[in-house]
């Protein structure tokens, strides 16, 4: 079997551990040993590659990307503008990007038409290039809707969302996308009230309705995830048998004590409002829209510093899919907010985006971490990571991305140019009021919540 042997970098093996001078020997799709046991056992005829001066170090993992969305201004944009194939198509085109960036391998919780389970099998088969995917299908929401308010129909799919109405829908769609190939059941836990968006996101399903879905999707050896936002839907989903929390923020004592108590792993997914926070202004944003983003950070900062020093897995999770998160360019980025407002280190960081995050692609324990028996998920990268993230938001700085040991291409997608109807057309932020036209020069329209993700 042919082995691939690294030598001269500094090995991050992804649990946390210092950073290390040591050589990584490959043979077929695993790693099978690290430091001077890999050059003891390099045959002569091993490949060779040097990698002098650069992090050798488990691929990035992506617990929340949405590739069907195509860094999508708007909801209305992905309701209404996106076409079956032609997204799976721009899909594949924008997985290369992930691979540029570092990422080998990433979750994607819903999409519309369900066609990144689609894409997932075809980068298993072989016929497009992409990182490892695990996929949920159509985000399960109740008659009150998700977050889009009055953008969703009461009844039948709207972009990546599915109504259902009673318990016999609850059961029915579970089993449904299970046959499909949904790999999670993914579940909107919260949503927005158009009337009351005041309130924010709130609990819009019972205790009882949630342990149905889990019941119903772990009788079928398929675990569930749920976005969450507020305490008493983190509290909920935690009893009802959730696998997995996306946000999990505003939590209190009594959701926290739940969380810690099953150590159900959290990808707070933060990376969307850290870049509001930090580069709104550069975009016009509202001052009252970036601060209503950063509260959502730092009300958590408390709560969730607790549960990572409890133990519970703390997952990376970037939202890309949005225009304010393209695909491509932050997927290291929640790593920098870990750090700045829940004072890891920078090399726990990296454990959640490497070793940790493999449970958001069902990997755990198989990939995510540089040592022998370790799928040869592995990426080279210029520089020291440890001492600065942010060289992995430069795809310049990662020479080398594999996936079982195999060399993905890395060379840039070529330019792409408009697609007739797909965005959303837009003749500008604002009303052109007299006020507007021959006033002072004002700020932003006001905020309207029911239109965020």
């Amino acid at each position: 079997m042919t082995q691939s042997i690294i030598t001269n970098g500094r090995v991050i093996d992804g649990t946390g551990k210092p950073a290390f001078p040591g050589s990584v020997l490959i043979e077929g799709t695993k790693i099978i040993a690290v430091g001077p046991e890999a050059d003891a056992k390099a045959a002569p005829d091993a490949r060779r590659i040097d990698a002098s001066g650069q992090t050798v170090m488990p691929g990035l993992i992506d617990t929340h990307c949405h590739l069907a969305f195509d860094d999508a201004a708007s909801n209305a944009e992905i309701f209404h503008q996106r076409r079956n194939a032609l997204s799976a198509l721009v899909a594949s085109y924008n997985a290369r990007k992930l691979l540029r960036a570092g990422v080998t391998g990433m979750l994607d919780p819903d999409s519309t038409f369900e066609n990144m389970i689609d894409l997932r099998d075809a980068i298993e088969a072989g016929i497009v290039e992409g990182p490892r995917m695990s996929c949920g299908s159509y985000a399960l929401i109740t008659g009150v809707g998700g977050t889009a308010g009055r953008l969703i129909a009461d009844e039948g799919v709207t972009g990546y969302y599915m109504p259902v109405n009673s318990r016999d829908e609850i059961v029915r769609e579970v089993r449904r996308q299970i046959k499909h190939g949904a790999d999670w059941i993914k579940v909107h836990v919260t949503g927005i009230i158009p009337r009351q968006s005041h309130r924010g996101e709130m609990c819009v399903w019972t205790l009882d309705e949630l342990k149905l879905i889990c019941d119903t999707a772990h009788e079928l050896m398929t675990p569930v995830m749920g976005h969450c936002r507020g305490a008493e839907a983190t509290r909920r989903a935690a009893v009802a048998g959730f696998d997995f929390i996306f946000h999990g923020t505003g939590m209190d004592e009594a959701a926290l004590r739940e969380i810690v108590d099953r150590k159900l792993p959290i990808a707070p997914a933060l990376t969307f409002q850290a870049n509001m926070v930090d580069f709104g202004p550069a975009l016009g944003t509202s001052a009252e829209l970036i601060k209503l983003f950063e509260r959502e950070i730092t009300d958590s900062i408390e709560t969730i510093t607790l549960a990572h020093k409890a133990g519970v897995p703390i997952l990376t999770g970037s939202e890309a899919g949005f225009a304010l998160v393209p695909y491509g360019d932050w997927h290291y980025r929640e790593m920098e907010v870990f750090v700045k407002y829940f004072g890891m280190s920078p090399l726990e960081a990296i454990q959640c985006a490497t070793q940790k995050s493999a449970f958001g692609i069902k990997m755990l324990g198989e990939t995510g971490v540089i040592a022998p028996g370790y799928r040869a998920d592995v990426i080279c990268v210029k520089g020291k990571v440890e001492e600065d993230l942010t060289l992995l938001g430069d795809p310049d700085n990662i020479t080398r991305v594999m996936i079982d040991g195999v060399e993905k291409d890395l060379t840039p997608p070529p330019k792409r140019k408009p697609i007739p109807g797909w965005r959303l057309a837009s003749m500008g932020g604002k009303r052109l009021t007299r006020e507007v036209a021959f006033g002072p020069k004002g700020g932003p329209e006001p905020l309207h919540v029911e239109e965020l993700h």
